[in-house]
């Protein structure tokens, strides 16, 4: 087998590896870097949402997600994303500029929520980035919670494990208590019930495609999916 050869076979695995999140096994009681956070009470302001969909997906990992609810405060951090990108994107729901009753809270101002439902009552929350002019948003996969008391009590599971009460889509919107009623909520308004705060943590972000979306035909490979690295609250797919 000659040197090029080699080089490129190399190369496909160095690819594989990168786009598979690096599980460690951490030991009991030993503190994991990946899930460690610095609260800063600052909340993000508007124009951090107003810049393309693939750039702000990437600066929402780590962000924490504060939601006011009538149990009390819940806190997430954002420990995953995807980005969706229209009118090209042909996994994003408003492919095409295809604007419905459903789709249509894509055309917002960077900071403000889409939500839809999957497997019934199940409901995914959604940022929007860059303008209203930019049918563009981030798909939040995957939280890490940093209380678990009112968590627990809204998302009421089998598992006893902490991880699967929002380790996907559909769970990080049952944790925050939101539906279709939040369309449109405003991100940078702290009196709408849920805003985001800052994180001085540092983490290494994963970086793969984007889950589930066979399809997507060409659009299906685009590497837009980020994630916290050993941080045990990210998705199965």
């Amino acid at each position: 087998m000659n040197k090029k050869k080699q080089k490129e076979i190399q190369q496909k695995v160095d690819l594989q590896q990168e786009e598979k999140p690096i599980t460690k096994k951490i030991k009991k009681n030993e503190a994991n870097p990946a899930e460690e956070y610095q609260v800063v009470e600052q909340m993000l302001t508007a124009d951090f949402y107003k810049v393309d969909v693939v750039e702000l997906a990437q600066k929402l990992i780590g962000k924490i997600i504060a939601r006011q609810l009538p149990q009390g405060e819940v806190r997430g951090i954002i420990v995953e994303t995807e980005a969706y990108k229209a009118p090209e994107d042909k996994a994003c729901h408003a492919y095409n500029n295809k604007k419905t009753d459903r789709t249509k809270y894509f055309w917002q101002d960077g900071g403000h929520l889409y939500v839809y439902s999957i497997y019934g009552n199940n409901y995914c929350l959604n940022i929007t980035a860059a303008t209203k002019d930019d049918p563009e948003a981030v798909l939040i996969r995957a939280i890490q919670p940093l209380s678990f008391d009112i968590i627990k009590e809204i998302r009421k599971t089998k598992s006893s494990k902490l991880q699967d009460l929002s380790n996907g889509p559909g769970k990080c919107g049952g944790c925050l208590l939101l539906d279709k009623s939040h369309n449109g909520l405003n991100l940078c308004d702290k009196n709408s019930g849920m805003y985001l705060i800052d994180n001085n943590k540092q983490y290494d972000i994963g970086v793969s495609a984007r889950i589930n979306i066979d399809y997507a035909e060409e659009w299906k490979d685009k590497p837009w999916r980020f994630y916290i690295k050993n941080n045990s609250f990210v998705s199965k797919g």
